[in-house]
């Protein structure tokens, strides 16, 4: 019989989540890990497996609860445009400027891994997938409530936003002095 674990799973998966976030997923090291979770290299590898393992399930909470804090601003009460606007401007406000500089963990993930490692791409894809349904859900209401045209196609408005959350994203990381994030923002919600 072994001895109960000394670790609480849920914390030391958080914690992973930030390494990976900060590192990226080749310049995290098991050290690192067990450095950062506290805990021995035996009871890492017969809690997690592996590295790549842990990292599955830090890519998993981190879509989970980026989702979750997207459909938070999408269901609050007010104008569609304002939320689509809020849930934009999350990312270019300056008080997230420590969350910006280390960029999306998925979107991370996408250009570091995509195309080499299938399972951590299909993980990025489930979360682009359901990013994408919550935004358009939000469109889609606001063509039932008149504030957006109902000729526009709201999956292809909802994979715009996508594609400019991502891009965003990755624009944020080299900080943006001039504005342009904002820009951006108007633009597109003025476009539909």
């Amino acid at each position: 019989m072994g001895r109960p674990r000394q670790f609480d799973e849920d914390v030391a998966i958080s914690a992973a989540m930030e390494l990976f976030w900060r590192k990226g997923y080749g310049a995290t090291t098991p050290a690192d890990l067990t450095d950062a979770l506290g805990v021995g290299k035996g009871s890492f590898y017969n809690a997690f497996g592996s590295k790549h393992a842990l990292f599955e399930q830090a890519l998993r909470r981190y879509g989970d609860e980026r989702v979750a804090r997207l459909t938070a601003i999408l269901t609050q009460p007010g104008p569609v445009r304002k939320r689509l606007q809020a849930a934009l401007e999350r990312l270019a406000t300056t008080s997230n400027r420590h969350l910006r500089h280390r960029g999306c963990l998925a979107t991370n993930t996408a250009v570091e891994l995509g195309g080499l490692d299938h399972s951590a791409s299909e993980i990025v894809r489930s979360i682009f997938d359901r990013i994408e349904r919550a935004l358009q859900s939000t469109i889609e209401e606001g063509q039932r409530n008149g504030e957006i045209d109902v000729d526009r196609d709201a999956q292809d408005v909802a994979s715009l936003l996508l594609t400019t959350i991502v891009g965003m994203a990755v624009m944020a990381k080299t900080a943006d002095r001039g504005g342009r994030l904002r820009r951006v923002i108007a633009a597109l919600i003025a476009s539909f």
